[in-house]
């Protein structure tokens, strides 16, 4: 549980620009039909240079 919330302090502090330039966040988003039925996909997350971070829902 501390490893996730040392991770998303991290995230936010490069996303906030208290390092640098802020980072604008990145959103997604998708359908898949199968005939199975019809599954939504969202995702949000931002990048910089090598390193980045996303929360899929």
């Amino acid at each position: 549980m501390k490893n996730i919330i040392a991770m998303a302090l991290c995230g936010l502090l490069a996303a906030c620009g208290a390092d640098g330039e802020p980072v604008a966040p990145q959103f997604n988003g998708g359908v898949t039909i199968t005939p199975n039925g019809i599954s939504p996909s969202a995702s949000v997350g931002f990048g910089k240079g090598p390193l980045s971070v996303w929360l899929g829902l």
